[in-house]
């Protein structure tokens, strides 16, 4: 006979599996987004060395890796807070549900641009989203002007554009499990597949195939997977003059001496730009918290105060040195109130 975990069964279970973590676990668990990492790096480290509590550890595993370890479960074993720079999915949500998860705070911490950048060694590259969909997609328009779709036939930035140099295209990227992928097929590539008047219209008629279309990045080896590691991108395209990479803005920004970020649609990839919503691939960060570990795992509450603090994510914090775009002073102010009250979604 199987036994029915009633809502206050199930906490019972989980307040005694919370139980012993304060003896079991001294230091606070935080996983997700390689694009938050440097971020929440910065504010552990500062928060460890200001504070009785221990560093919290940080760990970079992209935020579709992160979410997938915060939904788990709760207890000890399991992450307190994941970092994602894209918005948790109502899949991730109902995931962490059926694991006993049942109370998050979501925390959006600022904004970030996503940055297709090469190397200053060689000349800047200025594209459009249609250039980027063009250059990037699985299949494309046909090149007899037919409303039919062929595979992907370029091989060079010139086959996409005329006006673009006469380089193989060769384009550093996150793998699927990358909030940074899934932010970039949405604005970048699908931003330029729309241009396509008759596969916009193909949103309205058949959505699922639309995005297929959009959001599928070839796989013939012109865009190389390049893992969650950020900075092994930037190392890469130092390495590698006519190769591309993506990632965000505050790694474009930390390491300005040797990558240069290309204007997107005549845009730069810039802190006012991104601010300002002018620079088109730019997205908002976010962590989020499980509740059930907030009074089990000692300082998270201390911690959660520490990074939603004016001296942390204000217009003048120190995540601005690092790259962050802070948000306008009322979403900081709504964001720091539902901490401060831990608010669950």
């Amino acid at each position: 006979m199987k036994t029915r975990l009633t809502p206050m069964l199930m906490a019972g279970l989980i307040g005694l599996a919370m139980s012993s973590a304060h003896a079991a676990r001294d230091h606070i668990m935080i996983v997700g987004s390689s694009t938050v990492y440097p971020f929440a790096t910065v504010v552990a480290e500062r928060f460890g060395k200001s504070t009785s509590f221990k560093t919290p550890k940080v760990e970079s595993t992209g935020s579709g890796g992160g979410l997938k370890l915060f939904c788990a479960g709760v207890g000890v074993d399991h992450p307190d807070i994941t970092n994602a720079s894209r918005k948790i999915k109502s899949s991730e949500i109902e995931k962490c549900k059926s694991n006993g998860v049942n109370e998050i705070v979501e925390v959006k911490i600022g904004y970030d641009g996503i940055a297709i950048a090469n190397s200053k060694k060689a000349a800047p590259m200025e594209l459009s989203l249609k250039d980027v969909f063009l250059a990037l997609a699985k299949d494309v328009p046909a090149a007899d002007g037919s409303e039919t779709l062929e595979p992907n036939p370029f091989k060079t930035w010139k086959d996409v554009n005329p006006a673009l140099p006469d380089t193989a295209i060769e384009v550093l990227g996150p793998p699927p499990t990358s909030g940074t992928r899934d932010a970039f097929v949405e604005l970048a590539m699908e931003g330029g597949c729309k241009k396509f008047d008759w596969i916009k219209a193909m949103k309205k008629k058949d959505k699922k195939a639309y995005k297929k279309l959009c959001h599928t990045i070839r796989e013939d080896g012109a865009y190389v997977e390049a893992g969650e590691n950020d900075n092994l991108i930037v190392q890469k395209l130092d390495a590698n003059p006519k190769a591309l990479g993506i990632f965000g803005y505050s790694f474009l920004d930390q390491n300005s001496d040797r990558v240069q970020g290309s204007p997107i649609n005549g845009v730069s990839p810039e802190f006012e730009a991104i601010a300002n919503g002018e620079y088109p691939i730019s997205r908002p960060l976010y962590f989020y918290v499980k509740k059930a570990h907030v009074d089990s795992i000692p300082g998270i509450r201390e911690y959660l105060a520490e990074f939603t603090s004016e001296k942390t994510w204000g217009e003048d914090g120190y995540l601005s040195d690092k790259g962050l775009i802070p948000m306008p002073n009322e979403e900081r102010e709504s964001f720091a109130k539902n901490v401060k009250e831990l608010k669950a979604m």
